[in-house]
């Protein structure tokens, strides 16, 4: 198809004044010919690597074959770099960081001149930052995923990046597992280029861009090192020009369908917790209503058919070789919109037309699945009033409505210094909380709501409790953590005013998480309450402390909420 309009590129490199001669002539300092400048589309590859972002250190090769493909079409590809948030190494939280290489991305996207843009994601945050960014500026636009590591092996078991760090963890602490089996489980667990097999937060965004439809099929589950892999970058490429080509621009793909589809399959793959904030930030960036409770509508009743770590027991390798993304979808067809539109220029139901299942262990029969009503349940409740959440698939089921006794943790500075300490008063039917970890208060809402218990009870075999905080959870993660709680303390929500020895309710099914505090105590609590002062202050940090959403609405800049389009109203010379 030959687009009818003029290329966005050709204002850069079109034409024969000054500013042409400028654009065109420093470009061919690198050798490029006079033809690529002819009017053909310019297609940007915006590449997360990073050798401090060990999930997305492998794409060079990757993008070399995406070039190949975009030459392939008939188009011009252009490599560009932007902000690597990278989640092993990144202090104090990658989250924090998510935003900034949003706007990075946004910038570059609309300041150079490209016609069409590649996004190569993988680690957790740089898949929401990166569509994040490419849906503020609304050109045609494709994610290329980098893939998954193989399955960890360690002693004959497969075990799983992050959910068996904190399982492992948790069992040296509890004195069944030396320090030296821990140190050899470290490299047996990573053993290839790649992100999380886990179905962590990495993989869960993986299968949420490909659910949403802005990727090729079968992107999510080819591991890093599958050849498959590149030969899908080679075919993104490709698909890059002729997007252009028929201005299939974000927001034809990015509709409301599709962020249902994507609340829908993250019940059945039994995603990441942190896919809200993430898929509501992206909604909030391309303009599509999406709020909380839209969660709670739209993923309520799908059950939970991937049988993956932590929710079940395989890995994202296994979930390849069973069907990948397209299977599931196939499996759970009835209750998707079938008709939504994707970046293959094809509906979801063409695209997963013919497709099996290879493995129903892997992904169960709807009568089988690991959880009935998986999903992710939105709380709400005098300590909640904004909401929270929580994961039922990855949760004890006896927990599930829960009363029990808070003891309370000011911020992860007081945690670490009291969890252990012998005389702290908790058994298993208390109820941990932990404040001043959202947004504002770590500040980025860093991974620590899964709290690890205290020493003394995983000694007595205590595996799971009730906890409760304004922060985040790694996708790996698992337990009965409620997370997200909004307002945050940070700000003075209700979170900021329990003590020790309040009574918490609980009830998932209720949808409710109830502070037994009389209303009375509760103001003669706010009076008094004071926040603690930031943990960082200047730069970036302070820009992001006092711009910051809650989680409800994303945790996005407010300023960054919108789609700005990719006009650039002046000229540079």
């Amino acid at each position: 198809m030959t687009r009818k309009t003029p290329l966005r590129s050709q204002a850069w490199f079109g034409g024969f004044d000054k500013d042409a001669f400028i654009h065109r002539s420093w470009m061919k300092n690198g050798g490029l010919p006079d033809d690529m400048f002819d009017g053909r589309p310019v297609i940007g590859i915006c590449n997360t690597f990073s050798e401090f972002t060990p999930c997305n250190a492998h794409f060079g090769p990757l993008v070399e074959e995406v070039k190949k493909g975009v030459l392939d079409a008939g188009g011009f590809p252009l490599e560009f770099p932007v902000f690597s948030c990278g989640e092993s190494n990144l202090r104090p939280t990658a989250m924090l960081f998510r935003n900034l290489a949003s706007m990075d991305v946004e910038e570059s996207i609309r300041g150079n001149p490209m016609d069409g843009v590649v996004l190569m994601a993988g680690c957790d945050k740089t898949t929401p930052s990166l569509l994040m960014g490419a849906a503020s500026c609304d050109l045609p636009t494709i994610l290329l995923s980098g893939g998954a590591m193989l399955n960890g092996k360690f002693r004959g078991k497969d075990i799983g990046s992050g959910t068996d760090v904190w399982k492992f963890s948790e069992d040296v602490r509890a004195g069944v597992m030396s320090p030296e089996d821990f140190m050899a489980a470290e490299s047996a667990m990573s053993r290839s280029p790649g992100h999380c097999m886990t179905m962590g937060t990495a993989s869960t965004m993986a299968s949420m861009a490909e659910s949403l439809g802005v990727t090729l099929p079968g992107n999510a589950a080819y591991p890093a090192v599958d050849a498959r892999r590149a030969r899908l970058a080679r075919l993104t490429g490709r698909r890059a020009v002729a997007m252009v080509n028929e201005d299939l621009r974000l927001s034809k793909v990015l509709t409301r369908a599709a962020f249902a589809n994507a609340i829908r399959m993250n019940g059945a793959i039994g995603g990441s917790t942190n896919a809200v904030v993430h898929l509501l930030a992206i909604a909030g960036r391309i303009g599509v209503d999406l709020t909380l409770d839209d969660w709670d509508a739209f993923g309520r009743d799908i059950p939970t058919i991937v049988n993956l770590m932590p929710s079940g027991k395989y890995l994202m390798e296994d979930l390849c070789y069973a069907g990948g993304i397209p299977a599931v979808m196939d499996a759970i067809r009835d209750l998707l919109d079938l008709d939504a539109l994707t970046v293959t220029g094809r509906t979801i139901a063409e695209n997963i037309e013919g497709v099996e299942n290879f493995n129903p262990d892997v992904i169960l029969p709807r009568d089988k699945a690991l959880v009935q009503n998986g999903g992710m349940a939105v709380l709400r409740g005098n300590l909640a009033p904004d909401g929270a959440i929580i994961k039922p698939s990855a949760a004890s089921p006896e927990l599930m409505q829960h009363r029990g006794r808070a003891v309370v943790f000011e911020d992860i500075d007081h945690y670490k210094a009291r969890v252990d300490d012998p005389a702290l008063d908790i058994d298993a039917s208390c109820i941990m909380v932990l404040k001043n970890c959202g947004p504002k208060g770590y500040p980025g809402m860093a991974e620590v709501g899964n709290m690890a218990l205290p020493r003394k009870l995983l000694q007595q075999g205590v595996r799971d409790m009730v906890r409760i905080s304004d922060a985040r959870m790694s996708g790996t993660a698992f337990g009965t953590v409620v997370l997200h709680t909004a307002p945050e303390a940070a700000v003075g929500g209700p979170l900021a005013l329990v003590q020790d020895g309040d009574f918490i309710e609980l009830d998932v099914a209720g949808r409710r998480l109830h502070l037994d505090v009389s209303d009375e105590e509760l103001a003669r609590r706010r009076a008094l309450w004071q926040p603690l002062k930031p943990a960082m202050e200047g730069g970036y940090q302070s820009l992001y402390v006092e711009r910051v959403l809650q989680a409800d609405k994303g945790a996005d800049l407010d300023f960054l909420v919108g789609c700005r389009g990719h006009a650039v109203p002046r000229e540079s010379h």
